[in-house]
């Protein structure tokens, strides 16, 4: 025998699950009497549940539609089914660059039963998988390693490799896990070099929580970050330009993986730009083919500027003998 407080978990669960069923289906499917569901109907009324009735031996109950949502109750397929999509669509990011699926994934593992926990594991350790050309490996168990450091607010020690596959430990205050669409990001306070970093998820290769509680002072935007980090990090030179467009503009011409955008008003956007070198930043920013202004280094400025009169001469050059011809050929008329 249940407890009563089961049995109503149960019964809501069942009102939920279709819009109508009789009394004596009730029954059957909770193993009891008619009796006890009637009281049980009448105890989630009192709860504030809006259960409909129909009388007569063929009448039947139902939980009125935009009534108090009721509890969550799944059996065990049902939490693995939502457990293995919610992890499918955090991997893919199939819902755009919000954390939502990684957040409920992580709510949810947390109260899954162990036997559905370990099923999820097993199917962790079985399935691969396959990501978009050119994506990196990150398996679902890091993803929420890096997002339960992201939430218990305390100290971690990253171990890490590099793009040049050097290997470092470092502590760390974790912040936040960001998604570019290509790729995850984890983003926290380096301790050493008290610093905020960006570190790619898949290069991460453990992260053990100290037990030490951190206090975050004053964070970044994780995203604007990350944005930066990836446009600029890799390159030996950084420009910063202002565009006269506004910020959706901007980014049409200067996507995001390669460009670090934040608007100045209306109108304008600054942006940050990396490159191999001044004369390989003015090549791109020539090739934008829109107006802007160089606000920093002075060596792209120079090397625009250089570039900008050669285009110049080049095209000049055969403008005064085009008007010669011009005027010769007029001439005799």
């Amino acid at each position: 025998m249940i407890s009563a407080s089961a049995r109503l978990l149960r019964l809501v669960s069942l009102l939920a699950a279709r819009p109508s069923w009789t009394c004596g289906e009730l029954a059957d499917r909770m193993a009891v009497t008619d009796r006890t569901v009637r009281r049980d109907i009448a105890k989630l009324r009192e709860l504030g549940y809006a259960i409909e009735s129909d009388p007569g031996p063929w009448g039947g109950y139902r939980l009125r539609a935009g009534s108090r949502v009721p509890p969550l109750i799944l059996d065990d397929e049902e939490a693995f089914a939502v457990a293995v999509g919610l992890r499918e669509a955090a991997l893919s990011g199939a819902l755009g660059g919000d954390q939502a699926a990684l957040s409920a994934l992580l709510k949810l593992r947390q109260v899954l039963p162990q036997r559905i926990a370990d099923r999820l594991g097993e199917m962790d350790a079985a399935f691969v998988h396959t990501p978009r050309p050119g994506e990196p490996q990150i398996t679902p168990g890091m993803l929420l390693e890096l997002a339960a450091a992201c939430r218990r607010g305390e100290r971690a020690r990253l171990s890490y490799h590099d793009r040049e596959g050097r290997a470092t430990v470092r502590d760390v205050d974790p912040y936040r896990l960001v998604h570019t669409g290509r790729r995850w990001y984890f983003v926290a306070r380096d301790v050493t070099r008290d610093e905020w970093r960006t570190f790619r998820a898949d290069r991460v290769d453990h992260l053990q929580p100290t037990g030490h509680p951190v206090q975050l002072v004053d964070p970044p935007d994780p995203a604007l970050l990350v944005s930066r980090s990836v446009a600029t990090g890799p390159y030996p030179l950084n420009a910063t330009i202002r565009i006269p467009v506004s910020m959706d503009r901007a980014l049409e011409l200067i996507p995001s993986t390669v460009g670090a955008h934040r608007p100045e008003g209306p109108d304008a956007t600054i942006v940050d730009i990396g490159g191999p070198d001044a004369d390989g930043l003015a090549r791109y920013l020539l090739g934008l083919a829109t107006p802007l202004r160089v606000l920093s280094p002075e060596a792209v400025r120079q090397a625009l500027l250089r570039r900008t009169q050669e285009l110049f001469e080049d095209n000049a050059n055969d403008l005064p003998q085009q008007r010669h011809c011009t005027r010769t050929s007029a001439g005799p008329q």
